[in-house]
């Protein structure tokens, strides 16, 4: 796909500076953009490249203060970050060209389905299906029954989309997700046998989710898993039965979320964080990575640690720990120098 400097300014609301009919037909990193290419400067950490880079357009801020001449045409933008994402999804929506239902699949008779569908190799979409408008299922995917898929989703190979599931509109998710599994829950009988709670719920994904690869949503034992508009979860998630995410919070890579816990809305939730079940965390609250939570939060909390606590508190916690031997060495002699006494 081929733009011009005008082109792309227009796609982005951008000023261009240099020739407005400048052409590129891909999308590069500053640090190595070539001819025909396009890249932006979004980290002034990088601002040496735009002066060697071989980029044809490069998008930078507005405010953006020149130190000598540049070869490439600049387009002007308020947020490079955010103009750069839409064009990523702009070449992103033209390669995804694909349509109708592959003669190798299986769609039951019940099943309802809107305009311009994709339903690749393999697949399968089992009776109740109810699936919207525009939506791209791809090859191996596997749909069961009465679930119900909005208008705009995109389901990539593997996944597994349980009974009585819902997705709103403008969903993604990845290959090899798992969304409406057994939540992870056994008694005990009278002679210490583990018995299975059975899960009658179900999972609910609202509108502009995005769900990365091999991640488990569970069912709700009663009621419904709930993932809200605009969250953002990362590859190899586990969010347990009857947990509710919050409006745009994201969750990075490997975190884990047991049953019943609640987390508010635009959270920030770092890598490999545990948090544990029955719990409330609040909004906007931030967990730093590798953090364990085992009791809730407030509304704009900044934690840290296992068990995590406040961010501040761990950061001086931490340098009396790191010390911790100097200081030990120092109490070992004092009580031998008392001992001797």
């Amino acid at each position: 796909m081929e733009l011009k400097a005008f082109e792309v300014a227009k796609l982005i609301n951008g000023v261009v500076e240099g020739d407005d009919n400048s052409s590129i037909n891909k999308l590069s990193k500053i640090e190595n953009g070539d001819k025909n290419s396009l890249s932006f400067l979004g980290n002034s950490k990088y601002n040496d490249f735009l002066y060697k880079s071989n980029a044809s357009i490069v998008i930078v801020k507005k405010s953006l203060d020149l130190k000598k001449k540049v070869k490439a045409t600049l387009i002007r933008v308020d947020d490079p970050n955010l103009a750069f994402s839409k064009l990523l999804e702009h070449f992103n929506n033209q390669q995804i060209t694909k349509s109708g239902i592959d003669p190798q699949s299986m769609i039951k008779g019940s099943v309802k389905y809107g305009d311009n569908l994709y339903f690749g190799v393999y697949s399968v979409a089992e009776e109740g299906v109810i699936i919207g408008s525009n939506v791209k299922i791809h090859p191996h995917v596997h749909i069961s029954e009465n679930v119900k898929i909005g208008d705009n989703c995109v389901i990539y190979p593997g996944v597994k989309i349980y009974r009585n599931s819902i997705l709103g509109n403008n969903c993604i998710i990845h290959s090899g997700t798992v969304i409406g599994s057994d939540g992870f829950g056994f008694n005990k009988d009278g002679k210490g046998n583990n018995l299975k709670v059975v899960h009658n719920g179900n999972v609910i994904i609202e509108n502009d989710v995005e769900i990365g690869s091999n991640c488990s949503v569970d069912r709700a034992t009663l009621g419904s898993t709930l993932i809200k508009s605009g969250v953002k979860i990362d590859n190899l998630v586990q969010i347990a039965h009857n947990v509710v995410i919050g409006n745009n919070s994201c969750l990075a890579a490997q975190v884990g979320v047991a049953g019943s816990t609640i987390v508010g809305k635009d959270c920030l939730i770092g890598g490999q964080v545990g948090i544990a079940g029955h719990l409330k965390i609040g909004d906007r609250v931030q967990i730093q990575a590798k953090s364990g939570v085992l009791k809730s939060f407030p509304d704009d909390s900044v934690i840290m640690g296992y068990p995590a606590i406040n961010y501040r508190d761990y950061n001086k916690s931490y340098v009396h720990f790191k010390n911790f031997p100097t200081i030990m060495n120092f109490i070992n002699k004092l009580m031998k120098k008392y001992d001797d006494q």
